[in-house]
C-alpha cells in the first residue's frame, strides 16, 4: 500500500459535567458500585502474558480503610529481566512497522476511552486514587484521551522535519527509535501521566518497561487492558508492578537502557541521574533522560489584583485533588491591601469545600490524600507551622479514622523561608506570606529564590507594567506561567507541560518538544552522479 497519510486533526476531548440525573451520571455510578464488589487480580504483563509472581499487595482505597480493590502482583527482578527481555525482543518489528499502523493502535485506544472504557478508567482513578468525578474526567479520561490524539499529530511533525536537497544529491532523515528500551516510572496522581509515558516512546517506534506506582495499581491494570484491546502487539509495552528501585536498578544494569520516562520526586528524579552516571560506560549509549519532578508553586498578588478571581485560583489552585498536582499552589505572595479583601472569603471558600467518600457521592469536591505516609506528613507539617507560631487560617485538623483526610487548610506566615513555603508537601495546604504593597519588586525577587523548583506559577494583576516586570523578572522561575489564572490544569496541546530547575528536564510533556526525545536521528544523501575526479579547482 502506498500513499502519504495524514494523521486526523486532533482536538481537546470534550469534558462531561456529571450533573444529577443525567445518564452519563447513572452510568458512572453503576461502574462505581460494581467496581466496589469486585477484587480484582492485578498480574504483570509481560509479552502479552498475564504473568502472576504470588508475591502481592493490595489496592486500597485511600478515602474508605475497609475497601480493598485488588490483589496485584508484584515483580521480581526475574520479572523485570524478562519485561526487558520481551522488549529487546519486540523492538525489530515494532520498530519497522508502518507509521500509520502504530498511530492506528492509540488512535483506537483513544476512540474506546471515549467511549465504552471511559466508565472504567474514571471508576478505577476516583476509587483507587480518591479523585472526585471532575478530577477523574479532566484526567483519566480527557486528558489521556488527548495525549494519545495530540501525540500522533506531534508525531507526524517530527517525521516532516527533513533537511533540504540540491541538485545532484537527496538528503533525508530517518527518525529511528532510540537502540535499546526505555523504562517508564508512572506516579500515583495522574492517570494520564501514566498513560503518556510508556505510550509517546512507544508511538515513535519504541519498545517499553512500565512500572507505575503501587498507589495506582488498578488504574494502571485497566489502562494495560485498556492497550491490549486497541491491538498493542505483544512485547511493546511490558507492565510490571511493585518495587521501583529494583526496577530501576535490574534496567540501569543493562547495557540496552535507552532512556527513562519518568515523573516523580525529585530525590528520586536525582537519584536516576546518579546510578545512570555511575553505570554511563556500560550502556551501549548515552540514555536519554526525560523527567518530572515536582514543583513550590506560587501565585503573586499585585495590588492591582481582582479578588474574586483570585480567590477562586487560590481555592482552586490549592485544593482540587486534595493538592496532589505537581502544579497545585501552595505559596502564594498577597499585598496587604489585597489580603485584606481575600482573607475572609478565602477561609469561606476553603471552609465550604465538602470532603469525604467520592465514589458514593459524587457531588463531592475533594477525597482523601494518597496513603497513610502522605497523611502523616501532612499532620506533621501543620503541626510544626502551628508550634512556630504561624497562623492557621483554616483548617489543620487532619482525621485519619476512616481515611486519609486532610481538610483545605490555609496558613499564613510571617516568614517566606518557613518551610510550608519553601518544601513540596503534596497535599491541600497553601501557605500565604503577606508583604508591603510598596515591596513588589522585593517581593517578585523573593519569589524566585524562595523555593529551588520552577515548574508552575501565577501573576493576578491589572496592571500591564506589572505583568511585564513579574513575566521577566520570573522567567526562569516557571515553565508554565499563568496571568491572571490559576497555575493548575494546563491542556495538551494548548499549554505543554514542563518546568526546570529542580522540576526536572522540561521536555513539555503535550508537544512535539517530548515526542523529540524518543527518536535518534539518522541523515542519508544519495548522491545520484558522484564525481569521477579527485582533483579540485584550486589545483589548476
Amino acid at each position: 500500500m502506498s500513499g502519504r497519510f495524514r494523521v486526523p486533526e486532533p482536538v481537546n476531548e470534550p469534558i462531561r459535567g456529571y450533573a444529577p440525573g443525567s445518564g452519563e451520571r447513572a452510568s458512572l455510578e453503576a461502574r462505581i458500585d460494581a467496581m466496589t464488589k469486585e477484587r480484582v487480580e492485578a498480574p504483570c504483563v509481560i509479552d502479552g502474558r498475564d504473568v502472576t509472581t504470588g508475591d502481592t499487595f493490595v489496592a486500597k482505597v485511600p478515602h474508605r480503610h475497609d475497601l480493598e480493590l485488588a490483589d496485584v502482583h508484584a515483580a521480581g527482578r526475574e520479572q523485570v529481566q524478562a519485561a526487558i527481555d520481551a522488549a529487546l525482543a519486540a523492538r525489530h518489528d515494532w520498530s519497522r512497522m508502518p507509521f500509520e499502523h502504530r498511530c492506528s493502535v492509540f488512535l483506537r485506544a483513544a476512540d474506546l476511552l471515549a467511549g465504552s472504557w471511559r466508565d472504567t478508567l474514571n471508576a478505577a482513578t476516583i476509587l483507587n486514587q480518591s479523585k472526585s468525578v471532575q478530577q477523574a474526567e479532566i484526567d483519566a479520561a480527557c486528558e489521556l484521551i488527548d495525549f494519545l490524539r495530540f501525540n500522533v499529530a506531534f508525531a507526524q511533525q517530527v517525521y516532516e522535519q527533513q533537511p533540504a536537497s540540491v541538485a545532484g544529491e537527496w538528503n533525508r532523515t530517518d527518525h529511528r527509535p532510540l537502540e535499546g528500551f526505555v523504562l517508564a516510572v508512572t506516579p500515583f496522581n495522574f492517570t494520564a501521566i501514566a498513560g503518556n509515558l510508556p505510550t509517546a516512546p512507544a508511538l515513535m517506534g519504541n519498545t517499553v518497561v512500565w512500572k507505575p506506582s503501587e498507589k495506582q495499581a488498578l488504574s494502571a491494570h485497566w489502562l494495560m487492558r485498556l492497550f491490549q484491546a486497541a491491538g498493542l502487539p505483544d512485547g511493546v509495552i511490558n507492565l510490571v508492578h511493585g518495587d521501583g528501585a529494583q526496577a530501576v536498578d535490574v534496567a540501569t544494569n543493562s547495557p540496552h537502557l535507552a532512556g527513562l520516562h519518568f515523573t516523580g520526586s525529585a530525590n528520586v528524579l536525582s537519584g536516576l541521574f546518579r546510578m545512570v552516571g555511575e553505570r554511563i560506560d556500560t550502556f551501549r549509549a548515552f540514555p536519554r533522560i526525560v523527567g518530572e519532578s515536582g514543583g513550590k508553586d506560587f501565585v503573586v498578588a499585585h495590588p492591582s489584583a481582582l479578588i474574586d478571581p483570585l480567590v477562586v485560583a487560590l481555592g482552586r489552585g490549592a485544593f482540587e485533588y486534595q493538592g496532589q498536582k505537581c502544579s497545585a499552589a501552595s505559596r502564594a505572595y498577597l499585598p496587604r491591601s489585597v489580603w485584606e479583601q481575600v482573607r475572609d472569603p478565602l477561609a469561606d471558600l476553603a471552609g465550604s469545600l465538602t470532603m469525604g467518600d467520592v465514589g458514593d457521592d459524587l457531588s463531592t469536591f475533594m477525597g482523601a490524600v494518597i496513603d497513610g505516609n502522605a497523611w502523616r506528613k501532612h499532620r506533621d507539617a501543620i503541626d510544626e507551622a502551628r508550634a512556630q507560631g504561624v497562623e492557621v487560617l483554616v483548617g489543620g485538623t487532619p482525621d485519619g479514622t476512616d481515611g486519609w483526610f486532610v481538610p483545605p487548610t490555609v496558613l499564613v506566615s510571617d516568614d517566606p523561608r518557613s518551610r510550608t513555603m519553601t518544601e513540596e508537601l503534596f497535599g491541600p495546604i497553601l501557605t500565604v506570606h503577606v508583604y508591603d504593597d510598596g515591596a513588589w519588586d522585593d517581593v517578585l525577587t523573593e519569589v524566585d529564590a524562595g523555593a529551588p523548583y520552577a515548574l508552575t506559577g501565577a501573576v493576578f494583576s491589572q496592571d500591564l507594567d506589572a505583568i511585564a516586570q513579574a513575566t521577566d523578572t520570573l522567567r526562569d522561575a516557571a515553565g508554565n506561567f499563568y496571568v491572571n489564572d490559576k497555575p493548575t490544569g494546563s491542556i495538551v496541546g494548548r499549554q505543554p507541560f514542563g518546568g526546570a530547575r529542580r522540576s526536572g528536564t522540561n521536555d513539555k510533556a503535550g508537544s512535539v518538544l517530548n515526542l523529540q526525545r524518543w527518536v535518534s536521528p539518522r541523515v542519508i544523501k544519495e548522491t545520484w552522479a558522484a564525481p569521477i575526479d579527485h582533483r579540485y579547482p584550486h589545483q589548476g
